[in-house]
């Protein structure tokens, strides 16, 4: 273990420090990638004839499964149109999505940081696993992440916990040793239902006064505070 790593778990924030894992969201909670999903929103809603939406409104969806993000765009009278929907946005997201991803202020040092101290570290998240996978393994941090649960690889997405329980199984621990760390609300009602232990930040378009009415072990300004010196 290098120097910077041999404070031990004492370098890091309290309501992770006793966990076995730490699992986190993906977008507004390790990354930046809204440029890119603002343009395939956009992309496919003019494909289904929709019309664009204003990015603040596509910001605000950012974290729900593609479809879902459709019906509050537009109305539930689209609902049956939300896998036309996912085709074209995947389509475009193809195109731009990777490049036009960035990793948050700090997030790959904590990465780094809890891999090393020994946490086993896993994403969970709506977007595909083969495009996280992408951005990690370009910045350097693949071998840093034990698994990824994508949106192609549950049923039921966020809100349900579906993902997080799925993630344990994988890891073969109980839910109660992993720690979630998300920004949105849906990241919130999965930790809460998933019994599992959530920590808030505050780097998403979600106000941070909803978090009040859930579960919390802590709230932090961003990813970066999990890591203490």
């Amino acid at each position: 273990m290098t120097n910077e790593y041999k404070a031990g778990r004492n370098a890091v924030h309290p309501a992770v420090v006793d966990a076995q894992a730490v699992l986190f969201d993906f977008d507004f909670t390790l990354a930046d990638s809204s440029a890119g999903i603002i343009t395939c929103m956009n992309y496919a809603l003019c494909e289904l004839g929709l019309g664009e939406s204003s990015t603040e409104d596509i910001i605000k969806t950012i974290g729900l499964y593609i479809p879902e993000a459709l019906v509050v765009l537009k109305g539930e009278q689209y609902r049956p149109m939300g896998q036309a929907f996912m085709k074209h946005f995947t389509h475009k997201a193809d195109e731009v999505m990777v490049k036009g991803t960035y990793f948050l202020p700090g997030a790959t040092k904590v990465l780094k940081t809890l891999h090393a101290l020994g946490y086993r570290v896993g994403i969970v998240s709506t977007k595909f696993r083969f495009r996280i996978e992408t951005v990690l393994q370009r910045d350097g941090v693949y071998d840093t992440v034990e698994i990824i649960v994508g949106g192609e690889d549950v049923t039921h997405h966020k809100p349900h916990p579906e993902a997080l329980l799925e993630a344990t199984s994988q890891l073969g621990l109980p839910v109660e040793r992993c720690v979630y760390v998300g920004d949105n609300e849906v990241d919130a009602r999965a930790a809460r239902d998933a019994r599992m232990p959530f920590v808030p930040v505050c780097t998403g378009s979600t106000p941070t006064e909803t978090f009040d009415s859930y579960p919390r072990a802590a709230m932090l300004d961003s990813v970066a505070d999990i890591i203490r010196a």
